[in-house]
């Protein structure tokens, strides 16, 4: 079974809102760190949002104001809040869970696909 399990994605109208969890409790490692990517259609995939274990976050400026990261490190469980969604935020988005660097291998979800249409 998958370690790392992203949900919440869906068809959304512009405008409005959808909230990811991504849930990495099958990894046997304490996550130095989580992230949100995504990957729109034609493009390379990118970050979106990163929430350290020492609370440090970072959210990319096409998102920022409309974005939250939210979360618990020690749970491997974090959420990804978008309000105000444009089509442009059309993408497959992707969790990863990550160790202290040095200490072992990223581990990537499958990714769930977000859809802003009218």
């Amino acid at each position: 079974q998958a370690q790392v399990v992203e949900s919440g994605g869906g068809l959304v109208q512009p405008g409005g809102s959808l909230r990811l969890t991504c849930s990495a409790s099958r990894i046997i490692f304490n996550p130095n760190s989580m992230a949100w990517y995504r990957r729109a259609p034609g493009r390379q995939r990118e970050l979106v949002a990163v929430l350290a274990r020492n609370g440090y976050i970072n959210i990319v400026d096409s998102v920022k104001g409309r974005f939250t990261i939210s979360g618990d490190i020690a749970a491997k469980t974090i959420y990804l809040q978008m309000d105000k969604l444009k089509p442009e935020d059309t993408a497959v988005y992707y969790c990863n869970a990550a160790p202290r660097p040095g200490t072992g291998v990223t581990v990537w979800g499958q990714g769930t696909q977000v859809t802003v249409s009218s």
